[in-house]
């Protein structure tokens, strides 16, 4: 996508089910984004300079996905002053909670924002990435309120139907 303001970067393409979720909300709110696979222990050269050149390149946020020892978004956070968003994948031996840990456990100094394993942790990297972008551009902070309210109301037709079902 031209001029991206959020990389997605993932360890593996078995990630990509996942972070396609954060892509989508992207799209959604009319964010640019650009998706890569790059993996801290298996290419942490390649990793480091996507990170360090990141910000050059416009872009305003990263979001990092990676299962089990889940290093990835602690590299690229220490590789560049954009702010990081940390998404543990399921699976493994530990269903995602070894991810879940070597996500949030940075030390201090480092930090990663982690959101929740898989499908909703990457869902709710897309909303975060773009609540942190409209911290300067009115246009997201409109969406973002249509979307809140886009969400109370889908709640409310779904009251409505289950009081309405016949007991």
């Amino acid at each position: 996508m031209a001029n991206p303001q959020v990389l997605i970067v993932m360890g593996s393409d078995s990630d990509l089910p996942v972070m396609e979720e954060a892509a989508q909300v992207l799209a959604e709110f009319g964010v640019p984004c650009e998706i890569r696979i790059s993996s801290a222990h298996r290419s942490p050269q390649r990793t480091a300079a996507l990170a360090a050149e990141a910000a050059g390149r416009g872009i305003r946020v990263i979001i990092a996905g990676a299962g089990m020892a889940a290093h990835l978004a602690g590299v690229v956070a220490s590789e560049t002053t954009l702010p990081v968003i940390g998404v543990p994948m399921g699976g493994g031996a530990l269903n995602g909670v070894d991810a879940l840990y070597a996500t949030v456990q940075m030390p201090g100094g480092i930090p990663v924002a982690t959101m929740a394993i898989g499908k909703a942790g990457a869902k709710n990297a897309g909303i975060f990435a773009v609540q942190i972008l409209a911290l300067g551009d009115e246009r997201l902070v409109v969406a973002l309120g249509a979307f809140r309210e886009k969400m109370a109301a889908e709640v409310a037709a779904k009251d409505r139907a289950l009081q309405e079902r016949p007991v």
